[in-house]
């Protein structure tokens, strides 16, 4: 029998995953790290027990000892699994931009939070690094990991994650992308990878508000690229031990707009629900697919699971308000604009004369046909004209059910309107949308072209 003895020997070992639709436009694989497979859905579960066996250790983590530590949540979030096993009480500090949901599912695991203001520099004693080392002074037995600085957090990447990828991908990975954030998981991949292909690029996904991307291009920290942002986990106003420049060949920005509208994507066209900086990520390379070559295969590490955002990227509301959504036009918004809201549709059992009738009537190009209330196929208007023209006494009385053609296609009600494009065309000329009040509607190019 295969048995794990705790949940922690669960880490690593995360699938590769083959990115389809989005990445269409690029001329090579695309390949996606699911660091969402370790027990805390995020790849910090890595870092986070490298940190503690290290302190355990080297003496700097005792038993019955307290954890403490400044996080934006990941990392807290594999601290306290490592902690609920290993028997240490937990305390983190977080700022105020983390999702509600992060300091949630921490609390649920029996640690402390401390929610800290994001509008304040490193230095300001109200900050979540300076709260943290002042409590690790404080309290006995306890012990500050500092992510930013512990440079196992770096190490533990280098002994699991590049050897996985290099091992999953038979070292053909040309390209490796990664949010930055504390540096660990794009230094430690990144160093591991280069010792065996010196060639293979290293892209640093960064975000406005952040010091990486110019200190990279020009040594200077420049206290003016400090400002705040809505990211979560990747960007800094401080330079971690952790980030080993010389190891990253490129940094590239991302709006957090674009961040959030990508993740959004990969969750409805990929199926992959994912947090934040994973959006964050791919957008970041899109912007640099004309970098990309036919031979290459390029290699995204995201770090967790989009269940820490859905009162954030994944709310509409939350979107709306930050001007997010403003351009994007969903198939809800679609409904609403129709001035003639009712579903008309033709039983399965009536007869050609009956739809051909209905249309008529009332203008329809296209008819759902139904059956006991479910709708079971399509008929069009070009159809039924072409059986009635070539007999029209012996077509009039067939049933629709003989004729009838596929349903037309499903749709959800936050599907955006740019989407339909790939669905409606001269042989499907409609889509269905089952509303939240059960109510089935009807979308045709008609539609789509009013939206416009």
């Amino acid at each position: 029998m295969k048995i794990y003895q705790n949940i922690l020997e669960t880490i690593g070992n995360t699938p590769m995953v083959q990115v389809q639709k989005i990445t269409a436009e690029l001329p090579c694989p695309v390949l996606i790290k699911m660091e969402t497979f370790n027990p805390g859905h995020s790849i910090k579960d890595r870092m986070a027990l490298k940190m503690l066996l290290d302190a355990e250790a080297n003496g700097n983590l005792k038993p019955g000892g307290t954890i403490i530590e400044c996080t934006s949540g990941n990392t807290g979030m594999g601290l306290a699994l490592a902690g609920v096993v290993r028997g240490y009480r937990c305390i983190f500090t977080t700022n105020d931009k983390q999702s509600k949901e992060k300091v949630d599912m921490l609390k649920a695991l029996g640690a402390e939070v401390i929610v800290c203001p994001t509008s304040v520099g490193p230095e300001d004693p109200r900050s979540y690094y300076s709260v943290a080392e002042r409590l690790s002074k404080e309290i006995p037995n306890s012990y500050w990991f500092n992510q930013y600085d512990n440079l196992s957090n770096r190490q533990a990447h280098y002994e699991s994650t590049g050897p996985e990828i290099w091992d999953q991908t038979d070292g053909r990975i040309t390209h490796l992308v990664v949010g930055v954030g504390t540096g660990g998981t794009i230094s430690g991949t990144a160093k591991f990878l280069k010792e065996q292909n010196p060639d293979i690029q290293v892209w640093g996904v960064d975000t406005y508000g952040s010091v990486f991307k110019k200190y990279h291009e020009t040594g200077e920290f420049d206290e003016k690229e400090i400002y705040p942002y809505i990211t979560e986990g990747i960007g800094e106003d401080i330079l971690p031990k952790n980030v080993e420049f010389g190891l990253i060949d490129h940094f590239e920005k991302v709006t957090d707009k674009d961040g959030a509208l990508m993740a959004r994507r990969l969750a409805r066209e990929e199926g992959m629900l994912l947090g934040y900086s994973a959006g964050s990520a791919v957008a970041g390379l899109l912007q640099l697919k004309d970098k990309l070559k036919p031979e290459d295969l390029v290699v995204v590490i995201i770090h967790d699971h989009g269940s820490r955002y859905v009162g954030k990227i994944y709310n509409d509301d939350w979107m709306r308000e930050r001007g997010f959504l403003e351009d994007e036009i969903t198939v809800q918004d679609l409904i609403r604009q129709k001035q003639d809201r009712h579903f008309y549709a033709v039983e399965s059992e009536a007869n050609l004369h009956v739809a051909f009738t209905l249309m008529k009537d009332h203008d329809l190009s296209q008819l759902p046909v139904v059956e006991n209330g479910e709708v079971v196929g399509s008929i069009s208007e070009s159809q039924v004209l072409h059986l009635l023209l070539e007999n029209p006494i012996t077509h009039a009385e067939r049933m629709v059910k003989e004729v009838m053609a596929e349903s037309f296609p499903w749709v959800e009600e936050t599907t955006p309107v740019r989407h339909l494009s790939r669905l409606i065309d001269k042989k499907v000329p409609a889509v269905l949308c089952r509303d939240k009040a059960g109510l089935i509607h009807i979308l045709t190019q008609y539609d789509l072209i009013q939206s416009l």
